[in-house]
């Protein structure tokens, strides 16, 4: 279906429910979906390459995009810096291009406010024991760490209710079907539609 603007379809989910494996697989099985890259702060974790996970910047260079309005969203998530470029942002949805965002909870209530035609999933875990295991094998974090992730978990499942839709990652290629599911079906939407070519039917 032809449309004039890209779709913006904004992802979060707890720390370990899967949210960025979700992102890069369905980007890699749509056309004209991209991932969007975010800013950070913090240190790369093994296998992470600037460029593709994100761009990694310091803190002092973050500050300074913050003071220049370059960011459509940022916040602090457990002790980093994350933001999303707002010229990159508005120029892939100007193009038609739809965009993907993988973001907590804090960057999607600001999302919400500045971009009213968004699109909100939440990637909910199957139990916290669930998430908890799936971060100590991730073998990244510290104990203390750990526990910060839970914690801050709880907070971002309080929020569901601000999302249109709920994935339960229970099973990766489940989860990635109902994810696929939802963004085919926002495609199709009427609003979005570019209708000229349907009145020259009728």
């Amino acid at each position: 279906m032809n449309k004039t603007r890209g779709l913006l379809f904004v992802v979060s989910a707890p720390s370990g429910a899967g949210k960025t494996s979700l992102c890069r697989a369905i980007t890699d099985s749509l056309e004209g979906l991209t991932h969007s890259i975010s800013y950070a702060t913090r240190k790369p974790r093994p296998g992470e390459t600037d460029g593709r996970d994100y761009y990694f910047v310091s803190p002092e260079r973050f500050q300074e995009m913050i003071k220049a309005g370059d960011f459509a969203e940022w916040a602090e998530v457990h002790s980093n810096l994350y933001g999303t470029s707002r010229r990159v942002l508005d120029d892939m949805i100007a193009k038609g291009i739809d965009v993907i965002l993988d973001i907590d909870t804090q960057g999607a209530k600001q999302i919400k406010s500045k971009y009213d035609t968004a699109v909100f999933i939440f990637i909910m875990p199957p139990s916290l024991d669930i998430l908890e295991e799936r971060l100590r094998n991730r073998k990244s974090d510290h104990e203390d760490e750990i526990r910060k992730r839970m914690r801050r978990a709880r907070e971002e499942i309080r929020d569901y209710a601000l999302y249109d839709y709920i994935v339960v990652n229970r099973d990766f290629d489940r989860a990635l079907a109902e994810l696929r599911s939802i963004v085919m079906a926002e495609r199709c939407r009427t609003r979005l539609a570019d209708t000229q070519w349907i009145e020259k039917l009728i």
